[in-house]
């Protein structure tokens, strides 16, 4: 938490570098790396693009985005919105057109989304009811309250009001959604503060190709900084394959 307090300012800033540039050489590549990229050469270059949440920034990512590099990905790309002025929909067409830019910059078909807490209702509107599922090859959800949550009934904000039990969003996103290619992980956890009751962070739907994956005792901010998430993200990412 110190460390994230401090890299919070500087979240705020707009990207320099929107991706790095993919390797050709393995030279100099640690064992990690260069298994990724023997392995799966297209899971290692697919650009991976960054939604955090709430009362957050890009920063929250910091340790994600240095995890993800040992593993073999170099194209990370981040969005930031804001809460005062922007909405779980607004900011999904934003995304959308994120992920357009991403694909025209680095030539690529289709991109990953990793979405901590609201950020993973935003990658999901944009895949199911937008129409993003044919440029998102992954969406991994951190702490989402997929189907709502108990605090945000305390709340009077706008925005926090989208993620109470049965909202507008929440009910639209449990709404049939045939044909979704988009393949999904959503990571939860017992000790989640935010998200209650905390099982309300998986994803529960019939037509989508998501699995659930139970990361025990790790707080809801925790979730974009632990190793061991960020170990599973990695090992997913790492095949096209569907997920099991």
């Amino acid at each position: 938490m110190t460390t994230h307090l401090a890299l919070y300012p500087l979240g705020f800033l707009e990207e320099r570098a929107r991706g790095q540039l993919e390797r050709t050489s393995l030279e100099g590549l640690p064992p990690t790396q260069r298994g990724l990229l023997v392995g799966d050469v297209v899971a290692a270059g697919t650009p991976i693009v960054l939604v955090h949440g709430l009362v957050d920034n890009r920063s929250i990512f910091a340790m994600m985005r240095r995890g993800l590099r040992r593993r073999g990905f170099g194209s990370t790309y981040a969005l930031n919105y804001s809460p005062l002025t922007d909405d779980i929909r607004s900011v999904a067409v934003r995304l959308g057109e994120l992920v357009t830019d991403v694909l025209a910059e680095t030539g690529h078909d289709k991109v990953h989304v990793i979405g901590h807490s609201m950020g993973g209702l935003i990658g999901r509107y944009l895949v199911q009811r937008l129409g993003g599922d044919d440029r998102v090859h992954t969406l991994v959800t951190l702490g989402t309250p997929h189907s709502g949550t108990v605090p945000a009934r305390f709340i009077p904000h706008p925005v926090v009001r989208q993620m109470r039990i049965g909202a507008d969003v929440i009910t639209e996103l449990a709404e049939p959604a045939p044909g979704c290619a988009t393949r999904m992980l959503a990571v939860w956890s017992d000790l989640d503060q935010l998200v209650i009751p905390q099982r309300n962070a998986r994803i529960e739907h019939p037509d989508l190709a998501a699995r659930n994956l139970f990361m025990p005792g790790i707080g809801h901010m925790s979730l974009p900084v632990d190793s061991r998430v960020i170990h599973q993200i990695g090992s997913t990412l790492a095949t096209l394959d569907p997920l099991t």
